[in-house]
């Protein structure tokens, strides 16, 4: 099966589950996601740049409107995957443009400007990098960290530690997907969360996986929130 091609009817949630997970989106509809084993823990992925155009572009949407009342004057998109989502976002709320770190060094860079980073998809260090020709984008804005998934976290507090040498404290982070709850004990209090759906953490059984209890964290998903209590 090709995933994140289309938004579907309910397939089926609880398990247990062989190979996929129908996660549910803010309009009811439900995107099928691979199920993948990390050992101890199943995940169900999602990789933004091979979705679908129009899933894509819906998806950010839904970003959009869940960070809207967090204000944000500016929109910095995490590489890669979050900058398939970044502009969609600041066009949905009325910027005309965003912020884009890198994982390359252009000539003129500053090694201030930079910090070591790591995801639980890529897990080998690498640097994040911020062009200081385009800081007068982020002075004195209230900015929006945005990626596709926050998984452990790694990869999301080293977009606000680069964003820190730039002098900046983001007023959110914005994601497409809160796969688990893993990154929560370590995220700062202060940067509030917010996603387009969700996913728990799964349970290896005999007979496949199982959603564990309580890990997917729908709080941060204020559409699906409006959504259920209507």
């Amino acid at each position: 099966m090709e995933f994140w091609q289309s938004f579907e009817p309910d397939a089926g949630a609880e398990g247990p589950l062989v190979d996929r997970y129908p996660a549910a989106m803010p309009d009811g509809s439900h995107l099928i996601l691979p199920l993948r084993d990390y050992g101890d823990v199943g995940v169900a992925g999602f990789i933004a740049n091979q979705a679908a155009i129009a899933v894509a572009k819906r998806i950010g949407i839904w970003m959009a409107e869940a960070a809207r009342p967090l204000g944000a004057e500016v929109v910095v998109g995490m590489p890669t995957l979050g900058q398939v989502f970044a502009p969609i976002v600041a066009e949905a709320l009325g910027q005309e443009n965003w912020v884009a770190p890198g994982w390359s060094r252009k000539r003129w860079y500053d090694e201030t400007l930079s910090v070591p980073a790591s995801s639980s998809t890529a897990p080998g260090e690498r640097r994040l990098w911020l062009d200081p020709r385009i800081l007068a984008r982020l002075a004195g804005k209230r900015a929006l960290l945005v990626d596709d998934v926050i998984s452990t976290g790694s990869s999301a507090l080293a977009g606000v530690a680069l964003l820190e040498r730039a002098g900046v404290r983001p007023a959110g982070l914005l994601v497409a997907m809160a796969q688990g709850d893993r990154w929560r004990a370590a995220w700062p209090a202060d940067i509030p969360v917010r996603a387009a759906f969700a996913t728990p953490l799964f349970a290896r059984t005999p007979a496949g996986w199982v959603p564990r209890p309580g890990t997917a964290p729908l709080d941060l998903c204020p559409l699906i929130h409006r959504r259920d209590a209507a």
